[in-house]
């Protein structure tokens, strides 16, 4: 790539492709320049340092979740949205393993804007279960922590029984689900 057509979001582009092939730790600002056919000090002027670019990396993963999750609960409501959202969230997590692990968990100012989009498409999905306020954020939180967990452990290979592992995910689907029922 010719030096003058560098920007922040191609050295976010090559740093997603190093990641997605040799995984985050390979994320260095000398593979980024070798990647842009750069000296490194030329990405200085496009990402303060190794940091910085890794949360621009986090912020183009979370990005692309979003817009997953978005895609997922589009026209659904209820069940069928919680559903759709854990099967598009596993998906992404299944199909970029490396950019999944990329995401950075805590929370950044940097990434603030589209951390808020993503729990707001989770909020939304929740609407249908008459939680509000606190009770909410609370169902957000464990939904997270369930659509999460599956995916890091599943990424890792963790789960070495013999069950389809799409078996086990319908079933974590169906409790996250049966949990935010009313009881009768």
């Amino acid at each position: 790539m010719a030096r003058a057509a560098l920007s922040r979001d191609a050295v976010v582009d090559h740093a997603l492709r190093i990641v997605d092939e040799e995984g985050p730790d390979a994320l260095t600002l000398s593979a980024v320049a070798g990647r842009a056919g750069v000296a490194t000090p030329s990405l200085y002027k496009h990402v303060r340092n190794l940091a910085e670019l890794r949360v621009l990396v986090s912020g183009r993963v979370m990005e692309e979740l979003t817009h997953v999750a978005s895609e997922a609960v589009l026209g659904r409501s209820g069940d069928e949205a919680l559903r759709a959202l854990m099967d598009g969230w596993r998906s992404y997590a299944a199909g970029h393993p490396h950019r999944y692990s990329a995401l950075i968990q805590a929370p950044r100012q940097e990434t603030a804007e589209v951390g808020n989009r993503l729990v707001g498409i989770m909020l939304a999905a929740l609407r249908a279960y008459g939680l509000e306020g606190s009770a909410a954020i609370h169902a957000v939180r464990c939904l997270r922590a369930a659509m999460h967990g599956f995916a890091v452990l599943e990424a890792a290979g963790a789960f070495q029984l013999a069950e389809d592992l799409d078996e086990t995910h319908a079933l974590l689907a169906h409790m996250v689900i049966s949990g935010l029922h009313p009881p009768r």
